[in-house]
């Protein structure tokens, strides 16, 4: 393992334009070529792309094309949970998903940072990720953006459009941008 990519999974600055990083990227991409080119009709052929392609995919859980994301082996999806057409996860950190979880299309899950304060090390392509979890039997809807390093808790709703930048307790509801905890459920 190239010590980038040490750096990346330990959560410490990385730079993205290392060659192993790459050549992981690529070959996700390739996946993702495949899975985004599968018919209507064709879940087993799907599935099998989805196993390969994702550090864990739960019982009854399936993800609709297109999909994309940097790595895939970061992503662990459980069971009887749902992505819906046009997901971005960029997984250079862990991204959890729970059980019975809904996910409205073009939903991103954002887990890389680059540097604020030093316009050097962006330039340099350095960067940090920090993981995202997302409990059991949570509903996203359309077009949410959830931020690094953010955890949503189990039976939460975030309504459409919501920008989470900070951890969602459960049972709540919550939107906005950014978003905050409107009521609980």
């Amino acid at each position: 393992m190239s010590e980038h990519k040490d750096r990346m999974l330990a959560g410490e600055l990385y730079r993205d334009n290392d060659p192993d990083l790459v050549a992981e990227r690529l070959r996700c991409g390739q996946l993702l070529d495949e899975f985004n080119a599968t018919g209507a009709g064709e879940d087993a052929q799907r599935r099998t792309i989805l196993e390969d392609l994702l550090g864990g995919i739960g019982a009854g859980s399936w993800i609709m094309p297109r999909f994309q994301c940097d790595y895939g082996y970061l992503i662990r999806l459980g069971d009887n949970s749902f992505l819906n057409y046009d997901a971005i996860l960029m997984d250079c950190a862990p991204i959890t998903i729970g059980n019975d979880v809904s996910i409205g299309p073009r939903a991103q899950l954002l887990t890389a940072l680059n540097p604020m304060a030093d316009h050097e090390l962006r330039r340099q392509r350095w960067e940090t990720a920090a993981p995202i979890t997302i409990g059991d039997n949570v509903w996203m809807g359309g077009g949410v953006i959830v931020c690094p390093g953010v955890t949503i808790g189990a039976n939460t709703v975030v309504g459409a459009g919501s920008v989470v930048t900070k951890d969602l307790p459960e049972k709540v509801f919550a939107a906005g941008n950014p978003a905050r905890v409107i009521r609980a459920l």
